[in-house]
């Protein structure tokens, strides 16, 4: 059996995407507060700053697939479109609701202001948790038997 991927680009980017995800939301992002002298104070500033490059980021790779993939219309199975939707979908709540809300948090923390409890984290990671594993199945689903 012969695999075959009709959308190199749209492949290349979604596995890539996956990996900038993965190194920084589930390993950065909590590891840096272990690191010698990193106070919460500037461990939450130097995560603002990379979570805003990486959304920037992440938009790249999201246009550079869906420019690939309509570009030359290989997806034609609805689930394949639905999972790239969905995962657009992570990406535009995570752009627009939950980053603005953990940066505002995050700035209060680091002026010294008290913050109250809040699950933002926990839906932060499950949106991420959740983009990836679509992004995973949309990229595995690219493959085609020849």
């Amino acid at each position: 059996m012969k695999l075959k991927v009709e959308q190199p680009v749209a492949l290349i980017c979604i596995f890539t995407w996956i990996g900038f995800v993965c190194s920084i939301s589930f390993l950065e992002a909590w590891l840096k507060f272990r690191a010698p002298g990193v106070t919460l104070p500037i461990g939450l500033g130097i995560g603002r700053l990379v979570f805003a490059a990486l959304n920037k980021v992440e938009w790249v790779f999201a246009l550079a697939i869906i420019v690939s993939t309509y570009t030359k219309p290989a997806i034609t199975i609805f689930n394949q479109k639905a999972l790239l939707f969905l995962a657009l979908f992570f990406l535009i709540t995570q752009t627009l609701w939950l980053l603005p809300a953990l940066d505002a948090r995050a700035q209060l923390y680091i002026n010294g202001e008290n913050v109250a409890p809040s699950n933002l984290h926990i839906y932060y990671v499950i949106a991420e948790f959740l983009k990836v594993t679509t992004l995973f199945l949309f990229g595995i689903k690219l493959f085609k038997n020849d």
